[in-house]
């Protein structure tokens, strides 16, 4: 007989059910896209380790019910945006092709939200990559990456900005994000920075702002 942990996980491997954190309908808070409707589907699950991390409560994807794709699909498909978010925790720590497939059934644009340091899986309409120093990207997600948005918490970080950048295509829009905890100090450096390399934009947690999730 099969053992419930081990067909738990065999389900996540195969993507039909995923560590649900959280869905809900908001507007995109960051990046390229902010400040368009999208919903959002958080899944569990993170072992990169961000001291920073303002949703650590992701991390541990036991903490999260294991729910059925489809059921996650029909509520997304309710919503007037037609455009879903996936993100983390680590979204790509669990197998994303059923996921994204029964989404693009519905007509629906995918976006994902990733570190990268997980094989790539899913079919997606635009990619955010967000690199993270102690765990970095893995295979070849840095030249499918639409968007590269690196977490500035201190000077230094601004040079592995710089070297995340010159693997991206051509085509990725860079962003520097000041870490919210940090932000009355560093957005004036990342302005600075800015302003020298006009290649870079800046990315601010606008929804922190606005007081939406």
């Amino acid at each position: 007989m099969e053992n419930k942990e081990t067909g738990q996980e065999d389900q996540f491997m195969q993507g039909l059910r995923v560590p649900l954190v959280e869905e809900f309908y908001t507007l995109q808070g960051e990046g390229y896209h902010t400040g368009h409707a999208a919903y959002f589907i958080r899944i569990g699950g993170c072992d990169v380790g961000c001291s920073w991390c303002d949703t650590k409560y992701s991390w541990n994807p036991e903490l999260h019910p294991p729910v059925d794709i489809h059921d996650i699909v029909e509520r997304a498909s309710e919503y007037p945006a037609a455009a879903v978010v996936v993100t983390g925790g680590e979204p790509l720590m669990v197998n994303m092709d059923p996921l994204t497939g029964l989404l693009k059934e519905k007509g629906i644009t995918t976006f994902l939200e990733t570190s990268g340091a997980y094989e790539l899986t899913g079919t997606w309409d635009w990619i955010c990559l967000s690199p993270k120093k102690n765990m970095p990207p893995a295979g070849t997600i840095y030249q499918k990456a639409d968007e590269l948005k690196v977490i500035i918490a201190r000077e230094a970080d601004l040079q592995w900005a710089v070297e995340n950048s010159r693997l991206v295509s051509e085509h990725c829009k860079l962003y520097l994000q000041p870490e919210w905890s940090r932000r009355e100090k560093i957005l004036p450096l990342v302005i600075e920075y800015a302003k020298e390399n006009p290649e870079w934009g800046i990315s601010l947690q606008a929804h922190k702002y606005m007081h939406i999730p």
